[in-house]
């Protein structure tokens, strides 16, 4: 795609406009599009999950109330005396070849739950015997014919009086965790899924709520020797033998079923190798991956951990594609991180549907969009690699890319020598360019109640103007951790604490 598709432009916001003490039911936990990007799910810590619809009569982005139903409630472990909140970690959608109905998989801490949403006909009943006994008291009828008897006597008549969407519970997946559940991931055959918490990861069957079967367990026989955790898991998006997870140490796991039953062991690591000597403290838990997720063509994986995004080839487990430097200006601040819990927080990221940009969040109500980060296979047979230009930032007063000269303002001077660097490499960059510490072309945009002022252009920022603005302060309780990317078009929903934002290119 062209720089000219990411001019992102704020469409919708759902929630509380006006500055309101936020309740802690309210905060958004979890969002996801469907498959087809008409139907958009967000969950609460409050346990509800709220449903949107895309207005098909709107060309542009435009998505409207569904329906809102309680997926989990809070409950009480009395044998570990332990309290399970009712918070949802994650939702999922399946396909579903119906329009008429809509499945989905929500979760909280434990228990996983898959929701049957559908239309739903209110019949009522618009002629009975009783009607016809009323008529005579008034006087309507005095003919004796009319009177009740066994010989009259007719079935109550139901007519349609409205439609409603409901949400039934269809499978209740339980008691399979002993810890907390992380992440779900609905496989590509349509079939399974699969669930994983700190130690374990279990394969489900949709259709046997009752049984799981244990594929990866690396819970030591002495819980002294733990040193890492599972923090999430994915299904490959076209290959239903191979899922991958991540863990505390910053690796990531690319699991083959067909291997071996449980897959602890032989699997492909992908790992970056680190100097023992910029080793400390704040470096075990900075390189933790809070979220990893397949590119939706299946050939790219991308982390993120506290301070970067690494974008890996799943050929090429060494060393990753590309790192994306996010939170360099929390490099010397690491310890007021620490001591506020922020270091902890899990931020994810998302691909776009045509798996060549990302996007994850940030602070002060900030996310990121990189765009043509990655190269596609689209890309791959035009000949096209992707530049990573640094002199790239984004205009924030007409909402368009704007470039910084590096050569002075003496353009011609900086097109000839751009010119040679492309004549040099034959019209593209080198395997050894392009993976380079150049840095790639950042959008920030910011998901507060500035976007109503100017509704027609989107709060972009220069990355220097986030430097300046993170040098004086950073609000830490701001913070963007969940998202979801249309599949289909460039148009993205963002959960800033209570308020749904919805960005759009079109």
């Amino acid at each position: 795609m062209s720089r000219d598709d990411y001019h992102f432009k704020f469409s919708q916001c759902f929630g509380d406009k006006a500055d309101i003490v936020v309740t802690e039911a309210d905060i958004i936990t979890a969002v996801e599009f469907d498959h087809t990007g008409d139907f958009l799910a967000t969950g609460d810590k409050g346990g509800r999950v709220v449903l949107f619809e895309r207005n098909k009569n709107n060309k542009h982005c435009e998505y409207k109330f569904l329906t809102e139903f309680q997926s989990h409630d809070a409950e009480f472990d009395y044998l570990k005396s332990l309290e399970i909140e009712e918070k949802i970690n994650q939702l999922k959608w399946l396909r579903s070849s119906n329009q008429r109905s809509h499945f989905l998989l929500s979760t909280n801490d434990k228990t996983i739950k898959l929701w049957k949403v559908y239309e739903k006909n209110i019949k009522l009943v618009s002629e009975n015997n009783l009607s016809m006994e009323n008529d005579i008291t008034k006087g309507k009828s005095s003919s004796n014919s009319h009177t009740l008897s066994l010989q009259n006597l007719k079935l109550p008549r139901l007519s349609q009086h409205d439609k409603i969407i409901a949400a039934a519970p269809k499978r209740i997946y339980s008691n399979a965790h002993t810890y907390h559940i992380n992440s779900i991931s609905t496989n590509s055959d349509q079939e399974t899924f699969i669930s994983a918490d700190d130690l374990r990861i279990n394969l489900w069957n949709l259709d046997i709520p009752d049984q799981s079967f244990n594929i990866v367990d690396i819970k030591p026989n002495n819980m002294e020797e733990l040193t890492e955790v599972i923090t999430s898991a994915e299904f490959h998006p076209q290959q239903c033998n191979l899922f991958m997870y991540s863990s505390s140490k910053g690796t990531i796991k690319l699991c083959d079923m067909r291997q071996n039953a449980l897959c602890d062991f032989k699997t492909k690591t992908f790992e970056e190798y680190t100097d023992p000597i910029s080793h400390n403290f704040f470096t075990e838990i900075t390189s933790s991956i809070s979220d990893v997720k397949f590119s939706p063509d299946g050939r790219y994986i991308a982390s993120r951990d506290y301070l970067t995004v690494k974008i890996w080839d799943v050929n090429m487990n060494n060393k990753p594609l590309k790192t994306i430097n996010v939170h360099d200006e929390l490099k010397e601040r690491l310890s007021d991180t620490y001591e506020n819990d922020a270091i902890f927080d899990k931020f994810e990221l998302n691909f776009s549907g045509d798996s060549s940009s990302i996007m994850t969040g940030s602070y002060n109500n900030n996310f990121m969009i990189y765009p043509n980060v990655v190269k596609t296979a689209q890309d791959e047979n035009n000949g096209i690699v992707k530049n990573f230009d640094e002199n790239y930032t984004t205009n924030n007063s007409n909402n368009i890319f704007k470039k910084n000269l590096p050569y002075g303002n003496n353009s011609n001077n900086s097109n000839s020598k751009r010119g040679k660097n492309n004549s040099k490499g034959g019209g593209g960059e080198t395997e050894k360019e392009r993976n380079s510490t150049k840095t790639p072309d950042e959008i920030i945009l910011k998901a507060d109640k500035t976007v109503f002022k100017n509704k027609r252009s989107s709060s972009l920022l220069s990355k220097s103007s986030r430097n300046k603005e993170w040098s004086n302060d950073i609000d830490f309780k701001k913070s963007i951790l969940h998202f979801s990317w249309h599949p289909r078009e460039n148009s993205i929903s963002v959960a800033a604490t209570n308020n749904l934002f919805i960005f759009s290119a079109l």
